[in-house]
């Protein structure tokens, strides 16, 4: 199903859903597609231009169903093919485009392949994996060092039908994850059918994940300095692309990349003309609250999008990292996996600040822009209990790392108290904060000065000034601590991190801003403005 218009994923404001805690429709805790269908006027209403759904395949959830068991399969926990079928057609009639999440490093070890693949060693479905004798006496000891990405060994020995200890899989995630054989033309073939069977039925893009890791050296070896990266951005991972590429041009459809890699130049070969539309931006995710850092990304950014011509990216946070008010209101307020722990001191009232003059910042900047959901509502990390926390990366850390489920509780929509509107029924699959309420969207679509009301009101103004998407860019004389940009004709962007209040430039007008001026009409610390030239 061909999407006709301008490449409206340049410049698009995208919606990430997180399903399981969007909308819980049936009262069973856990959200689901009808959920989504009910509160498709919400998203509309915001603004946006797209939506990017995660994963909602058939999974057993290990990983939060990025350990996909069918890919033509909606989980029943989430509703059903039809179901979806419709929830974009719906979507799209309101404007809404949507965009699916592609899982093509690993599967599940549900997954008929793998099952097939552990049932008989001699299966060839093994082929489809990467299975290795292990080393050390009587192979007890894995094919190589490697770690997963969620800590601990890359590898799990499997037991052979008679009982005997088998050869390892690799798993770059969890163990119920085990890693496909990009080099094999069936795992090849299978995911570019995948691709084509959501494209007939009415997606506009496709959101890869870990899109960097798939292609391994067929050696295997361990990790060693000076030589290629063994499963990182293997220059074979290229090939792939444009293979998909092919397949999505032929729907007029879109390719969007997580790619977490440092050497921008790596990175934006895969935004070649024949390769990815556009790849997500992590070092201005990651980045501090600070005004020398961020403009060093912004300019790093947009010199390494500019030979490819394709657009750039910016996304505050998503359904893997701290959210933005929580992180922006630490004494170190940019983004590290490794740093996450529990208890970490925040000033919510500080990091409210600063989102929100992040958010203007972000939908200031030429390209395209991803908001979470929760974002628009300023929602803060909750502090899940060690008992209801589910995320593999909490127990793969030995407790350590409080995981990312604090970032996926459920939305509050409306009410005094849990479950806030999210559903009636059973308790939400993960348990909401009580003290929520005043972020419930009910109560901020009342409220001038919320944070929903900010977001509406940008984006109102970012997609009724055609300056804010594709226009001109550059930056303007500014004192310490403070960014200023142009965008277009007679826009700009005036954001001030230093600790004395600005003046604004004369002769203007006021867009927007993030907070209050001051009574001499200065803006204070931690706040933006959008400004139009008088």
């Amino acid at each position: 199903m061909p999407h006709s218009g301008h490449d409206w994923w340049r410049d698009a404001a995208i919606y990430q859903v997180y399903v399981r805690s969007f909308a819980d429709a049936d009262g069973d805790g856990t959200g689901d597609l009808a959920g989504v269908r009910a509160r498709l006027p919400y998203l509309a209403e915001l603004g946006v231009d797209a939506l990017w759904f995660n994963p909602w395949y058939l999974s057993p959830m290990a990983d939060g169903g990025y350990d996909v068991a069918d890919y033509r399969a909606v989980d029943p926990a989430f509703g059903t093919l039809d179901e979806a079928e419709k929830l974009i057609s719906e979507a799209r009639e309101l404007g809404l485009r949507t965009i699916v999440d592609i899982v093509p490093n690993h599967i599940s070890d549900r997954h008929p392949w793998f099952r097939a693949a552990l049932a008989d060693p001699d299966a060839e479905e093994r082929a489809l994996f990467h299975f290795r004798p292990g080393r050390g006496p009587d192979g007890a000891e894995p094919p190589n060092g490697w770690t997963s990405e969620f800590g601990g060994p890359a590898w799990t020995r499997t037991v052979n039908p008679d009982g005997t200890p088998g050869d390892w899989y690799l798993h770059l995630f969890t163990a119920r994850q085990p890693d496909l054989n990009w080099a094999r033309t069936e795992v090849r073939k299978e995911h570019e059918d995948v691709l084509r069977f959501w494209f007939e039925r009415g997606a506009a893009g496709v959101r890869i994940d870990s899109a960097a890791l798939l292609c391994k050296d067929p050696a295997l070896p361990d990790l060693a300095d000076g030589e290629p990266h063994p499963y990182v951005d293997r220059d074979e991972l290229h090939d792939v692309y444009r293979a998909w590429r092919a397949v999505a041009d032929e729907y007029d459809g879109v390719l969007i990349g997580e790619l977490w890699l440092p050497d921008t130049d790596r990175f934006v070969r895969y935004l070649r003309p024949d390769e990815l539309h556009t790849a997500f931006n992590f070092d201005f995710l990651a980045c501090p609250w600070d005004a020398a850092r961020l403009r060093a990304s912004v300019d790093l950014t947009l010199a390494a999008h500019a030979p490819v011509g394709a657009p750039a990216t910016w996304v505050l946070c998503n359904h893997d990292v701290t959210r933005t008010v929580t992180r922006y209101g630490r004494t170190d307020s940019g983004f590290d996996f490794a740093a996450k722990r529990f208890d970490t001191p925040t000033d919510l009232a500080l990091g409210t600040r600063r989102a929100r003059a992040a958010a203007l910042l972000s939908l200031a900047l030429p390209g395209s822009v991803y908001l979470y959901q929760g974002e628009e509502l300023g929602l803060p990390e909750a502090a899940v209990p060690p008992d209801r926390i589910e995320d593999p990366m909490h127990f793969r850390s030995g407790g350590v790392d409080p995981g990312r489920d604090g970032c996926r509780v459920p939305l509050p929509w409306e009410g005094a108290r849990p479950p806030y509107g999210f559903g009636e029924g059973a308790e939400p699959w993960l348990p909401q904060p009580a003290d929520w309420a005043p972020y419930a969207a009910a109560r901020q679509g009342d409220d001038p000065e919320s944070m929903l009301s900010l977001y509406r009101a940008a984006l109102r103004v970012r997609r009724g000034e055609p300056g804010f998407g594709g226009g001109d860019f550059r930056w303007l004389d500014a004192p310490d601590g403070v960014l200023a940009f142009a965008r277009g004709e007679g826009l700009s962007c005036l954001v001030n991190l230093s600790p004395q209040p600005v003046d604004l430039p004369a002769p203007c007008g006021l867009l927007l801003a993030s907070g209050p001026l001051d009574d001499a009409g200065r803006l204070p610390q931690d706040t933006a403005a959008w400004l139009r030239s008088a």
